[in-house]
């Protein structure tokens, strides 16, 4: 028997796999977010700039691995990423249906590097809040509380916010609603952006989602040069967080947050319209990420390492670095 055709033999292993890879999207309280209606797929892999189905889209590997932390003592509930992709992509190789394709995050048959966009300078960037000037215990992610954050952009300048902590690679999506005017009047060079990220706008939705956590979880926060963060002055003063940006056209600065994007657009694609999304539709997508595990944790879930530096700022002992 191959592998693949385990999935065949194996009841619970295929439920199990199917599950992860297409189930529902929910919010911390169980109820099921439909997201949006694609098309109905034709046998092609994702189509371009168009809607596709929110699913939880555990990666074959996420799968593959937590399998064994799931079922530690039963060898039955064991394929390897190989296998899955085999039953994905080679028509009658294994008991997956092959429009399981499309939960993917890249959506492709064959798995290759997306291309990233670029950062932009902005002159509301000074001397002391450049990344060199970032304290050193945010780069090694030892110490928890350093984020990194970015706006992902739709269709008619509507956007979402997301920040990612550096160490439990925890996510918060920031809801950035339009503003009161927007498409009722003509565009004005210079005048107030409407979109929902100009920079009052952004500082309000930002410091609002920092403000939830802990104090000693927001100690930094690193964004591009985009001047949706011109305010950043403010901001720094309503949270308690010191702001840093990255050097021009320099996304590798940026890494976990980078990354999650790259895991948001399965949601949230380029093209489509992000303004149709409520924050609680935002907090659903966040709690599906934040529970996917993740390799770089050793297949622990972002959710959980998160709730594991909660509990240690609470533990006898811990001095609070503030």
């Amino acid at each position: 028997m191959t592998k693949a055709a385990k999935l065949l033999e194996n009841t619970q292993l295929r439920q199990y796999v199917h599950d992860r890879l297409a189930g529902n999207v929910r919010r911390p309280d169980g109820t099921i977010v439909t997201g949006p209606t694609p098309a109905p797929w034709k046998g092609l892999n994702k189509p371009h700039r168009a809607d596709r189905r929110w699913a939880l889209a555990w990666s074959p590997e996420q799968i593959a691995q937590r399998l064994k932390i799931d079922f530690p003592d039963d060898e039955s509930m064991r394929i390897s990423h190989e296998a899955i992709y085999q039953s994905l992509f080679i028509e009658g190789r294994g008991a997956l249906k092959r429009e399981l394709v499309t939960c993917l995050r890249t959506g492709r048959a064959l798995r290759r590097p997306r291309a990233r966009s670029r950062n932009k300078p902005g002159g509301h960037v000074t001397a002391d809040v450049v990344l060199s000037e970032r304290p050193a215990e945010a780069a090694d992610r030892a110490v928890p509380g350093h984020w990194e954050g970015d706006l992902i952009i739709g269709t008619g300048r509507s956007a979402i916010g997301t920040i990612v902590e550096r160490s439990s690679r925890s996510t918060i999506l920031v809801h950035l609603p339009r503003m009161e005017g927007w498409g009722e009047q003509p565009y004005v060079k210079n005048g107030p952006s409407l979109g929902g990220y100009g920079a009052l706008a952004m500082n309000a939705a930002l410091s609002a989602s920092m403000t939830t956590l802990p104090e000693q979880l927001r100690k930094t926060l690193t964004w591009d040069r985009g001047k949706e963060l011109s305010g950043h002055a403010q901001f720094s003063v309503e949270t308690g967080t010191k702001m840093f940006f990255a050097d021009p056209h320099s996304p590798w600065q940026r890494p976990t947050n980078e990354n999650t994007n790259g895991l948001l657009r399965q949601y949230f694609p380029k093209g489509t319209d992000l303004s149709r999304w409520s924050a609680e539709d935002l907090e659903a997508i966040a709690h599906a990420l934040n529970n996917r595990p993740r390799k770089v944790l050793e297949w622990k879930t972002p959710a959980e390492v998160f709730e594991e530096q909660l509990r240690s700022l609470h533990q006898p002992g811990v001095a609070s670095t503030d």
